[in-house]
């Protein structure tokens, strides 16, 4: 099947940056939109960025001008780069894409289990 991991969560101060990365891999023919969503304690499950196969890209408001998403070319890496980070961010961040299995067939959508961000003040 398939798999997405995500790896590059930790904890950082206030003002601090981190990069996470989500790999896929298994039987993968083709993967259109690739995301990274957060949720907080608490708190519902929500869409932070995500990037197209053609590179479109999207932000929460409460991201803009402080994270970038990107994929590698290869498109089974999306990446989530997040710059002047705040107590407020902090949450388990997940990887969400939608996988064609095989030409012709419809796409899925797989999560990655989640990695934990911790932003202290």
């Amino acid at each position: 099947q398939v798999q997405l991991v995500e790896s590059g969560g930790g904890l950082v101060q206030a003002g601090g940056s981190l990069r996470l990365s989500c790999a896929a891999s298994g039987t993968i023919f083709n993967i259109n939109l690739m995301a990274w969503y957060r949720q907080a304690p608490g708190k519902q499950r929500e869409l932070v960025a995500s990037i197209s196969s053609g590179g479109s890209t999207n932000y929460a408001d409460s991201v803009k001008g402080r994270f970038t998403v990107s994929r590698d070319s290869a498109q089974k890496w999306v990446y989530l780069q997040m710059n002047s980070l705040n107590p407020e961010d902090t949450a388990v961040y997940y990887c969400n894409a939608d996988i064609q299995h095989s030409f012709g067939l419809a796409y899925k959508n797989y999560w990655g289990r989640g990695t934990q961000v911790t932003v202290s003040s």
